[in-house]
């Protein structure tokens, strides 16, 4: 347990919510309309947490900001049928909002996908601050999402825990100088996040109470 903790920053996509089926359908989408036939479900893992421009940009740097609108399009119209809840977030957001803790969430996809997912789920009143890809120049790993969030919550690094499933998200809260911890859940598998070391790993959600020293 860590009583220092006064402050939870949680990724979005494959984190909170099970968005994995609708990103992986929706790149699938995209890539089969410009190259039909060349990619697999297994090839997409990589696109998951980079910002849509990164990907589509080294991919198709002409027609980049095409495949974005058109991979949106698709996600948005599918959203709502393909997000599924993970097990048990919203019980250990309630408890942690309960407590006390400050929340928020950072994100590296767009304001309006992010509070699409979070009110889709219940979850969009327990959280103090939102920051997306809208509001920053540099996404995570770039400290500056975290750094933002963490302004505005009135909170320091040093008090504060990043959590995803993604190794942009582990990079980012130590490159902001907070603890980190990964989910087990990733789509990426339990072995890709520990290669970037996070203090802590949660097999289920409900660990992260325990992290920060909430009784369930």
């Amino acid at each position: 347990m860590n009583k220092r903790i006064t402050t939870v920053l949680f990724d979005l996509d494959g984190t909170l919510i099970d968005t994995n089926e609708l990103i992986i359908t929706s790149f699938m989408h995209t890539l089969n309309h410009y190259y039909p036939d060349q990619y697999s479900r297994e090839d997409v893992l990589p696109f998951m947490g980079p910002p849509l421009s990164e990907t589509f940009g080294e991919l198709n740097p002409e027609n980049t900001e095409e495949m974005i609108q058109h991979y949106r399009d698709f996600n948005l119209t599918h959203h709502d049928d393909l997000v599924e809840e993970f097990e048990g977030a919203y019980e250990a957001v309630k408890g942690l909002k309960e407590a006390g803790i400050k929340l928020g969430i950072v994100s590296t996809k767009s304001r309006n996908g992010v509070i699409k997912g979070l009110k889709l789920m219940n979850l969009f009143d327990f959280f103090d601050v939102i920051v997306t890809l809208d509001e920053v120049n540099a996404p995570k790993p770039d400290p500056e999402p975290v750094l933002l969030a963490l302004s505005q919550l009135g909170s320091s690094p040093d008090e504060a825990i990043m959590v995803g499933d993604n190794h942009h998200d582990i990079l980012g809260g130590k490159n902001a100088g907070t603890l980190t911890a990964g989910v087990a859940w990733t789509a990426k598998g339990r072995e890709h996040l520990l290669q970037f070391e996070p203090d802590f790993i949660l097999d289920e959600m409900s660990d992260i109470l325990k992290v920060v020293g909430v009784n369930p």
